[in-house]
């Protein structure tokens, strides 16, 4: 396979397991007792079943393709011993192996999910941020050694969860606030609730966000940045950080501004026009989230310190 089905694999794959954690999460942090059961206010069961089993599929052919890339044979039958190999000899094995156990836990408790919700997220929150995790093994993180490989573990892993924690958040509201869903007040009333919950869980993901990722960056390149911005990995850079700044922006807006409005509009029964403007500032915050997933599971697969050794 060539590099950019990598790619698109590593962003179907992060995309999804991000939207797992993140989901199951929110459904903890801002519903409460019946709100959580599936279909009440957002499809738990399907949204969760969905992301677990795509995530299931897409480690598998991940594994088969790093598999091929590494022994250079693109034959199921001659694959197989590499596969055995990666899976029982090498971290990346490993992590994969733990990643199928917390699927596969997550699908058992989507059984749950009718008699006990609430621990149905709790166990779906943790096993499916158990999953995401073993995302930092195929990171950059994985190249290095000692005390330093377990820091930029730590930061990528934190990176992960708290990006994965947004996500959902963002999928959370933008399932809460569809037209269908606006037709009543109590509706409303309840979108509002949750995002005036997430002003406290929002700071601390941007404050987390940032601080991992520049950490991060300190890690993978160091303290430079001309060197870096002439390369194809410095311009990606560039554009997840102006697309960044553009959520921040967002994000305020919805914080300081469309939430408060939603708020008012409730109390003088004028609220439709707020949800919607609260629904499409949340559904542009998404669309950048999804550019900044590509451009991070594309910068994966770049090496800055060969970009920089070749200018």
């Amino acid at each position: 396979m060539s590099d950019s089905a990598n790619v698109v694999l590593r962003f179907v794959l992060y995309m999804d397991l991000m939207l797992l954690f993140g989901v199951a999460l929110f459904g903890l942090y801002s519903l409460e007792g019946r709100e959580r059961r599936s279909g009440s206010v957002l499809p738990f069961r399907g949204l969760l079943a969905v992301f677990a089993g795509l995530g299931a599929l897409l480690s598998s052919a991940g594994m088969v393709l790093m598999a091929s890339t590494m022994s250079g044979e693109s034959d199921i039958a001659e694959l197989r011993p590499h596969i055995e190999m990666m899976l029982l000899e090498t971290d990346v094995g490993l992590a994969w192996a733990v990643r199928m156990i917390a699927l596969a836990v997550v699908g058992m408790a989507l059984m749950l999910s009718s008699r006990s919700p609430g621990i149905s997220l709790v166990i779906a929150a943790t096993a499916g941020g158990i999953a995401l995790a073993g995302l930092a093994w195929s990171g950059h993180g994985a190249m290095d050694e000692g005390s330093r490989r377990y820091w930029h573990f730590t930061a990528d892993i934190l990176h992960l969860l708290i990006a994965g924690a947004w996500l959902g958040a963002l999928l959370a509201f933008a399932l809460m606030a569809q037209t269908r869903a606006l037709q009543t007040e109590a509706h409303i009333r309840l979108l509002a609730r949750a995002v005036k919950r997430f002003e406290g869980v929002g700071a601390l993901i941007v404050v987390i966000i940032t601080l991992t990722g520049v950490v991060n960056y300190l890690y993978i390149v160091g303290p430079k940045l001309d060197e870096v911005l002439l390369g194809h990995y410095g311009v990606l850079l560039a554009i997840k950080v102006l697309l960044f700044a553009g959520m921040l922006v967002l994000a305020a807006l919805n914080r300081f501004h469309l939430g408060p409005l939603l708020e008012r509009s409730l109390r003088e029964g004028q609220y439709r026009a707020a949800a919607h403007a609260l629904r499409r500032s949340v559904v542009v915050e998404m669309a950048a989230a999804v550019l900044i997933v590509g451009l991070v599971a594309w910068l994966g697969t770049l090496s800055p310190e060969v970009e920089m050794s070749n200018v």
